[in-house]
């Protein structure tokens, strides 16, 4: 996925750009980048690879390498980047969030013309965020030629730019997958993916960008553009899974959105004869505990962590390339508390099941251990299609999905007509799907969050929101 931040101030803003994009950590784990401007020195640049340490250990003497009163920074799970790029624009810095899925379309296309040439990385891949500004480039101005970028790119692009004279400009994907949020202080204003990264460092909300809005920041004030356009497609995913629990969008708080989920989540199993024995609720962490929070509070069901991520030192379970390597480090991060365990009916929320590899190992660990049974409900519904709006999956295939997988196990191709029944527990498709995922994963029993749930835990009009990932609909 990824994440940025930025400030324009009247006072040195180093420290604050600092902890700005660390708080963005949690978006990806490639690499962390940070370019700055100083009336001085001008615009500096600094990258460093976050695989094997996190950005704050990477970037801790950043104080004696940089300074300055306006920045920007990015944490990537893709290209290196911010970028310094000397052009007809000028010279800036810029970074972006999203993904460019015609890339090499665009590439030749522009080569064909421009008699230009793009820095090559291993195996002749051209930077994103370099393309980016290729195309951005063809315009006069800065306003006109981000348009045009986002225009030109199949996929989504959210954009900063840092100007040679300290001036930011800010732009959100054109029909709103992300969000870009502004906080204001009295020196200045930060702008930021996460809404609470600006205001843990003393900045208020000012405002929240449109669809394709773009805007110029200085230390004064705030200078649209380009207004919003009308339609707005922001991903849903935000808030059962990769947005941070203490960050709104759109005015809805990532956490209470949730609790509320878990709560529709009960409502749906009120009933349900074999969830009688169960004797804790518990979240598979960290993103599914709030959901089963909301679960357990509804139900009555005791909540309880029967078993804790060691985080400490332990790296995030998706970095490693291999799947293999990936399911044994979230499997070693898993320590069990016996007492809540052995000979306990165990139900589990977790915040989507996409490929069910390391939920099998999680499930496995369990037994183990001592469970009598293991309950699973997964707090979105069954993921059918592999997003190609955002980065934030590593999927190669639509058929390392488990839904895919297993309807084409049920019938062959012939079920992929039939996919919104699949998604509906009520029918026999549906009940074949989590049957099936039951016997592969060895749940006790399995039942997937509906649609219009999450839409109602949101409380957004269901036409504001991108729910391709589970119903195909752009």
């Amino acid at each position: 996925m990824g994440g940025f931040f930025g400030i324009t101030s009247k006072n040195e803003c180093l420290m604050d750009l600092f902890f700005g994009v660390d708080y963005h950590s949690h978006l990806g784990t490639r690499r962390g980048g940070l370019a700055v401007y100083d009336k001085e020195i001008g615009l500096q640049r600094k990258i460093h690879n976050i695989e094997n340490a996190p950005f704050r250990t990477k970037f801790e003497k950043i104080y004696n390498e940089m300074s300055g009163t306006s920045g920007i920074g990015c944490i990537s799970d893709t290209d290196p980047q911010p970028l310094l790029i000397r052009s007809n624009l000028g010279t800036y810095a810029i970074c972006m969030i999203g993904i460019i899925n015609n890339s090499q379309q665009l590439i030749d296309q522009y080569l064909s013309f421009s008699g230009g040439h793009f820095d090559a990385m291993t195996g002749g891949k051209v930077n994103s965020t370099e393309l980016l500004s290729a195309l951005i480039n063809q315009k006069s101005d800065f306003a006109e030629g981000i348009s045009f970028a986002q225009k030109q790119i199949v996929g989504t692009a959210s954009i900063l730019i840092l100007k040679d004279d300290g001036t930011i400009i800010a732009a959100r994907d054109k029909v709103g997958r992300l969000p870009v949020s502004i906080g204001k202080a009295d020196d200045g204003f930060a702008v930021s993916f996460e809404s609470f990264a600006y205001q843990k460092l003393g900045y208020e909300d000012y405002k929240e960008l449109g669809p394709g809005e773009i805007v110029e920041i200085t230390p004064d004030k705030v200078t649209q553009l380009k207004a919003p356009g009308k339609k707005m497609r922001i991903c849903s995913f935000l808030w059962s899974y990769y947005g941070y629990p203490t960050s709104t969008y759109e005015g809805v708080n990532v956490e209470a959105m949730r609790y509320r989920n878990g709560i529709i989540m009960a409502e749906n199993d009120a009933g349900n004869e074999e969830l009688k024995s169960i004797d804790y609720v518990g979240g598979v962490p960290d993103s599914g505990t709030p959901h089963a929070i909301g679960y357990a509070n509804k139900s009555g069901i005791h909540f309880a962590r029967a078993f804790i991520k060691y985080t400490p030192t332990w790296s995030r379970s998706f970095m490693p390339t291999d799947q293999s390597d990936r399911n044994k480090i979230a499997k070693m991060k898993q320590i069990p508390v016996f007492d809540l365990i052995k000979g306990k009916n165990l139900l589990f929320v977790d915040d989507s099941i996409v490929r069910g590899t390391q939920l099998r190992e999680t499930v496995e660990f369990l037994y183990e251990n001592g469970a009598a049974s293991v309950h699973m409900r997964s707090a979105c519904p069954p993921i059918m299609y592999g997003c190609k709006f955002l980065n934030f999956s590593r999927a190669t295939s639509e058929m390392e999905l488990i839904a895919r997988r297993v309807i084409l196990e049920n019938e062959g191709e012939e079920g992929f007509k039939h996919i919104d029944e699949y998604s509906d527990a009520s029918t026999e498709r549906g009940k074949a799907l989590r049957r099936i995922i039951c016997e592969k994963l060895n749940f006790a029993s399995l039942e997937f969050q509906s649609l219009d749930g999450i839409i109602k835990a949101i409380g957004l009009d269901p036409d504001c929101l991108c729910t391709y990932c589970w119903n195909g609909k752009e």
